[in-house]
């Protein structure tokens, strides 16, 4: 796994080259080490770019058991509890949440824990969150880009580019 740290614009983000579903994990278990409980992180992508791979990594370094993760598309969120801080994995692949169902996950997207949205774009709400795009390069490859959408998350960016 690469980061590509010093290509930072406007946006402010980093760029991180995967070259296998462990460096993708990893990259999650690096990620969750800067959070703390209440971040929201936004996750976009194709089927089959790594956001699920990307999120058992998170739950590892939440202290949580990877093998519990499993993609919520039929579910549309799981809880994972038993880390440092618990883990909302919110799947809107099948969805496009109407004003009802996005107040119905507010205490999931807002609350003590760190809540990761696959298919982020679909949620329809412009709040604060960590952006982390992946995309698919070739059947071993992918690039994640992770922006910092509020100053919040800039300070998550800038502790994730310097550990």
């Amino acid at each position: 796994m690469t980061a590509e740290g010093a290509r930072t614009d406007v946006a402010e983000c980093l760029t991180v080259r995967s070259r296998s579903e462990d460096d993708t994990r990893v990259f999650g278990v690096r990620l969750a080490g800067t959070l703390r409980g209440g971040e929201l992180l936004g996750l976009r992508g194709d089927l089959g770019s790594g956001k699920t791979c990307f999120v058992r990594g998170l739950a590892e370094g939440l202290g949580i058991a990877a093998r519990k993760v499993r993609s919520p598309t039929f579910t549309l969120v799981n809880e994972y509890g038993g880390g440092r801080v618990p883990l909302y994995h919110i799947d809107l692949y099948r969805l496009s949440p109407s004003p009802v169902d996005r107040m119905a996950l507010r205490e999931y997207l807002y609350g003590h824990g760190v809540c990761a949205v696959e298919w982020f774009e679909r949620l329809g709400e412009a709040a604060p969150h960590l952006d982390i795009a992946f995309t698919y390069l070739s059947t071993d490859e992918r690039e994640i880009v992770v922006r910092a959408d509020g100053s919040r998350y800039s300070a998550v960016l800038t502790q994730l580019r310097n550990g």
